[in-house]
């Protein structure tokens, strides 16, 4: 049974480590705020289940299992739809370590899924109720925490929008209760300081608490002096809006839905401010214009926009297309608002009807007018109605002919380098139909080197075509350049194509009776491809690597209910085309990375990436553990052999105490040190602990280094050790 002392000595270090809890809580609650975390209670609730298994000292596999199995709860509860532990949910969760691992390899860091980030931050909460109780409870150093937490307050009130005030007066008061605590049981484990009645009984904490609180309540209530620096945040604002630029030859731009398309490529950061949230039944692209004009370096319009009534032109597809009548209802967030409708395939009409539809025939953006015809730009809330289609992939094949009326989309600059039009013309060498050369030269960015990125992406030199460079050079950009590129290919092609621009679908944040909740970021501003087939219409296409194409497309079949053998051979060639990283996509459609990353995930499933590195991970943690003795012992024989001296002395000694009680052979809490010191003795045959006990007690009681036989010593604590890991 434990005795009072060391009762209370339990109460002392549950009460630091609380207190490090407390400091380590002031790291989670700015993120909510200052980055796109939500939920954050679930990662504080989460960092009070391991921080209490830490304080009850719960064997360590115990430990590993709950707070493990607490994380895949976890995980599943935020992002996986499957039976918990079922073989779905593990196929999605592997598809999704893997997805991620392959990004971490490639350093696409924006690419790192939501999921992915989510188990890293649980690991490092577990991680830290480890470091947290080694750091407080054992060896009592704090103050180190405790000078990052202030740092970390201060620099987030100074630079973001965060108000740290009220954080920086708790984080105070528990710092210095931490601290007083800590260095008062230092010196109480010092065994020349009688305070034994002191050690007994906590009553001694009660006017460290007073005393902090007094200090606190007066600090935080005097008078300050009023800030002598200019707030910096609004001046980091301003600037963050046009972070790196430098007028139209900017290499850095922030990410966002942006008008002018003249002169493309160049990085930009990454913004997740949510521009709009959308109820709608099924995920797509929300679609605002498109650009017919490429000029070797961007997209330009090849007119002034003229808007007539939406009636007045005809559809982007026929009547004959197969459709779903669909409403979805768009709600802006913040200041956000757009000129032009965002608007899924389909646009018929707003519901109800509160404005008149306008739409640029050569753009074939849609603005909202009232009955004076005045613009309105600034609507918060509106409900659309439209009619989805579905494309017949035979159709598609079947369409042939040049479409006179879009001739204008075949144009292509005089100075596009003639290897482009090889480079088509060898992509689609071995197909026969309009469908099949647009299919090909989509798949062809996944399949031959090309990466995804939005840094280190070049902008093209003075006589440097933009789509030559990408597909010839740099093998590396985002959407824009993979779409321009398909676009020109298709053209020197003599197939009509353009360039279109809207939003991506977004992350699903909740689902409704019937609809599902989506909420759009900056960061899902998007470009893709729309090609013509005649007595069709314009057909989307998806050719940026790792972004899926979220139109509908089916086979037909004839009126027997069976497929041709012609249609089964083309269903066959169709299948076969499609990459195995789409079809991994469509199994899971709700797992999306972050940002502007695709809104499927498309890998391949290399289950090696992931068995592998948790196996060698697993191996290496265990042999550490194992041999941590080992390795520890030789780390202290080195820093013992250059510097004897009277801390590493005791250092030494202590660490021979520890081995000792690892190995069964603890001290006892009735013996002193000489009556251990023989025992040890009797055991090992030797008479090494008597020597190295009496020279610690000299230096401890007697402060007698200076005479002490050094090398001796070290000798003879390297025999003892040798002994006892024998």
């Amino acid at each position: 049974m434990m005795n009072q002392e060391q009762r209370n000595s339990i109460f002392y270090t549950s009460i630091l480590y609380i207190c490090g809890f407390m400091l380590f809580l002031e790291w989670l609650y700015p993120l909510q705020e200052i980055t796109d975390t939500n939920k954050i209670m679930i990662f504080i609730l989460y960092g009070i289940f391991c921080f209490s298994l830490s304080l009850f000292q719960i064997k360590w596999w115990i430990s590993f299992i709950l707070k493990g199995t607490a994380l895949f709860i976890i995980i599943d509860s935020l992002f996986l739809d499957p039976t918990f532990l079922s073989p779905m949910w593990f196929e999605q969760l592997f598809l999704d370590i893997s997805y991620n691992v392959q990004a971490l390899f490639a350093q696409t860091w924006y690419d790192l899924t939501p999921l992915f980030r989510s188990v890293l931050f649980l690991l490092l909460i577990w991680l830290m109720s480890y470091l947290l109780h080694y750091w407080f409870v054992v060896m009592k150093r704090i103050l180190l925490f405790v000078l990052l937490t202030f740092i970390y307050l201060t620099i987030l009130d100074t630079f973001t929008a965060y108000n740290g005030g009220f954080a920086i007066f708790r984080t105070f008061i528990v710092a210095f209760i931490a601290l007083g605590i800590a260095n008062f049981m230092k010196e109480l484990d010092r065994e020349s300081i009688p305070f034994t009645w002191v050690k007994k009984s906590p009553v001694w904490i009660l006017p460290l608490i007073l005393t902090v609180l007094f200090s606190s309540v007066v600090g935080f209530a005097a008078p300050k002096f009023d800030p002598q620096w200019p707030d910096p945040v609004p001046f980091i604002t301003s600037t963050a809006e046009n972070a790196g630029s430098s007028g139209n030859n900017s290499l850095i731009q922030k990410v966002g839905y942006g008008e002018d398309d003249s002169r493309l490529g160049g990085s930009f950061v990454q913004d997740y401010t949510p521009v709009f949230q959308a109820t709608a039944e099924q995920n797509h692209y929300w679609r605002i214009e498109t650009k017919d004009v490429y000029t070797g370096k961007g997209w330009e319009f090849s007119g002034s926009p003229h808007y007539i009534p939406f009636e007045k032109i005809p559809p982007m597809y026929d009547d004959s297309v197969d459709s779903q009548k669909l409403q979805a209802t768009v709600k802006f967030l913040g200041n956000h608002s757009f000129d032009k409708l965002l608007q899924p395939y389909g646009f018929k009409e707003l519901d109800p009807k509160i404005a008149e539809a306008f739409v640029d025939a050569r753009s074939e953006a849609i603005q909202l007018r009232n009955d004076d015809y005045e613009l309105m730009d600034n609507m918060e809330t509106y409900t659309i109605n439209y009619d989805y289609p579905t494309f017949d992939i035979t159709a598609l094949r079947e369409a042939s002919g040049q479409a006179d009326p879009y001739d204008s989309y075949l144009q292509l600059p005089d100075s596009l380098p003639e290897r482009v039009g090889e480079l088509a013309q060898e992509i689609t060498a071995d197909k026969e139909n309009r469908y099949d050369k647009a299919k090909a030269i989509e798949q062809y960015f996944s399949s031959n080197g090309f990466t995804y990125q939005t840094t280190e992406v070049p902008v093209p030199e003075k006589h440097q075509d933009y789509v030559d460079q990408f597909l010839f050079e740099s093998q590396a950009g985002y959407c824009d350049n993979f779409s321009t590129s398909m676009v020109v290919l298709l053209r020197t092609l003599d197939i009509p194509a353009r360039w279109a621009k809207g939003f991506t679908g977004g992350e699903l944040i909740d689902k409704q009776s019937g609809n599902n909740l989506y909420e759009v970021t900056n960061a899902n501003a998007h470009s893709w491809v729309e090609v013509y087939f005649p007595e069709i219409g314009w057909v989307p296409f998806e050719p940026t690597q790792g972004f899926s194409n979220l139109a509908d497309f089916q086979t037909s079949i004839d009126n027997t209910g069976m497929q041709t053998d012609d249609e089964q051979e083309q269903q066959q060639q169709e299948e076969q085309e499609l990459p195995e990283q789409e079809e991994q996509a469509k199994e899971q459609p709700e797992v999306e990375p972050a940002g502007a990353s695709p809104e499927e995930i498309k890998v391949s499933m290399r289950w090696e990436y992931i068995i592998i590195p948790i196996l060698l991970i697993v191996i290496m943690v265990y042999i550490g553990y194992r041999t941590r003795y080992h390795w520890q012992t030789w780390f202290l024989k080195r820093k013992v052999s250059s510097n004897w001296n009277a801390r590493n002395y005791q250092i030494a000694y202590h660490y021979l105490l520890k081995l000792l009680a690892h190995n069964g052979n603890g001290k006892l809490p009735d013996e002193t040190l000489r009556e251990y010191a023989m025992k040890i003795d009797r055991k090992y045959e030797t008479n090494e602990m008597r020597k190295l006990t009496y020279h610690y007690e000299e230096l401890l009681y007697r402060e007698q280094n200076e005479q002490a036989p050094k090398q001796e010593l070290a000798q003879l604590w390297k025999n003892l050790i040798k002994r006892i890991l024998a």
